[in-house]
């Protein structure tokens, strides 16, 4: 089944809200709340974990601004690579979404440890992506938020 498809069925999954330019712009500043905690950390599961919400709150931002609500990350991260295409490179959804792996090991699972190369790398691309994204935040326009909106409704109506 399409992730997107299982994403809308699933309670907290993909849904359409109303657009919101002000929550796109507060998902922004928790994103360089919690840049701002990774920097400061010095405990590496911490670090690790305000790294990876520095990107999934820039994430979030962008849904925001188009209106798609969603409480499931995976499915945030499917939502981007389904429909972002032309904003985020699939290399950098990957990144993200290799880093929820990297948070859920380090933050639930004592036996399990973050590679260090993959740690330097999210400790240098969090906040390169923060800035990525809102740059996005300025080119999606009512024009792109309506046809990124027309093609998840697509979706969505193949779930009811």
């Amino acid at each position: 089944m399409n992730k997107i498809i299982w994403c809308v069925r699933k309670k907290g999954g993909l849904s359409l809200i109303e657009p919101n330019p002000d929550l796109a712009e507060a998902y922004i500043r928790k994103a360089e709340e919690a840049l701002e905690s990774m920097r400061v950390n010095v405990i590496k599961d911490w670090k690790i974990s305000t790294a990876y919400y520095t990107l999934y709150f820039s994430l979030y931002a962008l849904l925001m601004k188009i209106g798609i609500k969603c409480e499931i990350h995976s499915c945030t991260i499917a939502f981007a690579k389904e429909f972002l295409g032309d904003y985020l490179d699939a290399e950098e959804l990957e990144f993200i979404e290799d880093s929820l792996k990297a948070r859920i090991d380090s933050q639930y699972y004592v036996d399990r440890t973050v590679p260090d190369g993959q740690y330097g790398q999210m400790m240098r691309r969090a906040p390169e992506f923060l800035v990525r994204c809102k740059s996005v935040l300025i080119k999606l326009n009512e024009k792109k938020i309506n046809e990124i909106r027309g093609r998840f409704q697509k979706y969505a109506d193949k779930t009811a």
